[in-house]
């Protein structure tokens, strides 16, 4: 991977320096995913998904799961795993504070994450309009 001086990350779409997560459950068209698919979504092990589902039993913990044990997670279920991702990767909680800001805040942690989406698809709105731009 090539480095980047400062100036010229200062001129490149943060998209090619940070991969976001863009998971948008609006779009997911399947009743039920896989444990492999929703691994893939949000670009994580799904070791991690298992071990998730241990550590937030309240949130994930009535998967619905096959007789041979497989889990298949559904729209409501990629909405919990976004918020927990959200808190545990993107703002570096442990899993305790994790667990009580979800427990305390419910409705603020989904009313945070929502403003930061939105504010994320602007900003993809507005890289996308400055490279359609014509260049002076």
């Amino acid at each position: 991977m090539q480095q980047l001086s400062i100036f010229d990350q200062i001129n490149t779409p943060q998209e090619e320096i940070k991969k976001e997560l863009v998971v948008d459950t609006d779009k997911l068209t399947k009743v039920y995913y896989t444990i492999t698919e929703v691994a893939e979504m949000f670009n994580v092990n799904a070791s991690l998904l298992r071990f998730w589902e241990k550590e937030f039993p309240v949130q994930l913990g009535h998967l619905k799961k096959n007789k041979k044990g497989d889990r298949f997670y559904n729209k409501n279920d990629i909405a919990k795993l976004k918020i927990i991702y959200h808190l545990v990767k993107e703002k570096r909680m442990t899993l305790e504070g994790a667990r009580a800001n979800m427990k305390d805040h419910k409705k603020k942690a989904k009313t945070d994450f929502n403003l930061i989406e939105n504010l994320e698809t602007v900003k993809r709105f507005l890289v996308d309009l400055k490279k359609s731009l014509p260049d002076d």
